[in-house]
């Protein structure tokens, strides 16, 4: 018998000569081909390399980009206060406000005359950042104020009224033995008030200071970025007019610059 040739399968000789089939586990260990160890190291070095340069890439990126949306919502509030001051200096509404200075002077509901809003940039962390946002407005009386006071209270009341901003020209009266009796001032019934918004990127906060806005004083607050929105925006310009407004219920209050002085010896002419 052909000995290649097998046992009938079904009455069928297989005539296939069967060979066992080679696979790994028969290649014997010293005929495999083992990896070079060095370049293994070599290459797990590369990736350790590249994994530290993308986490260092993926760490940066959420600041920049911090830093950039408040860039973007200043640059925000400065076309949105832009356009709104502008409305207003056409408008020129009264003012729902009575500044009140000491016993020296009170201009109640002035009206809204002129304002501009403008804005810096600096650089910072390689990028340009808006480095505050900025708005002057101008609210004035009917009439000036004339103030006759005691020579000895003009070096007080000169302070008090620099300090408020508002403009004045003094001269003293006389009599005629050219004695002092008494000084004049002539106050123009005018306010220069300002909102000033100065990031602080290190903090990621933005300082908000109003001055002259609501009373004779400055006013600061401390706003999270993301809170500078419309709305806010809105409520600052109803404070601003006198109308009801939630603005200082908005953010934290850091700082009321108040003074207490004595009553000084005024007569308003």
């Amino acid at each position: 018998m052909d000995p290649t040739r097998q046992k009938p399968r079904d009455g069928v000789y297989d005539s296939v000569m069967r060979t066992p089939a080679r696979n790994f586990k028969d290649v014997s260990a010293t005929s495999r081909t083992m990896p070079d160890a060095s370049k293994s190291s070599f290459l797990q070095q590369l990736r350790d390399k590249s994994g530290a340069v993308r986490a260092h890439e993926h760490a940066a990126r959420p600041v920049e980009e911090t830093l950039l949306a408040i860039d973007r919502g200043l640059a925000h509030a400065f076309r949105w206060l832009d356009e709104a001051v502008g409305h207003l200096a056409v408008i020129q509404p009264p003012v729902a406000h009575k500044f009140q200075l000491g016993n020296i002077l009170t201009l109640d509901q002035p009206q809204f005359e002129r304002g501009f809003v403008s804005f810096r940039r600096r650089a910072l962390a390689g990028l340009e950042l808006i480095e505050y946002v900025e708005m002057f407005y101008r609210l004035t009386g009917p009439k000036p104020f004339i103030l006759k006071v005691n020579p000895g209270s003009s070096a007080s009341i000169d302070e008090r009224l620099r300090a408020a901003t508002m403009e004045f020209h003094y001269q003293t009266e006389q009599d005629e033995n050219k004695i002092t009796r008494y000084g004049l001032f002539h106050v123009q019934p005018s306010v220069t008030a300002s909102v000033r918004f100065a990031p602080d990127y290190a903090r990621r906060i933005v300082d908000v200071t109003l001055r002259n806005v609501d009373r004779l004083e400055p006013v600061q607050l401390e706003f999270q970025p993301e809170r500078i929105d419309e709305a806010a925006l809105e409520d600052l310009m109803k404070l601003i007019l006198g109308e009801p407004s939630g603005f200082f219920r908005r953010a934290p209050l850091a700082l009321i610059r108040s003074r207490r002085e004595e009553p000084l010896p005024v007569k308003v002419v």
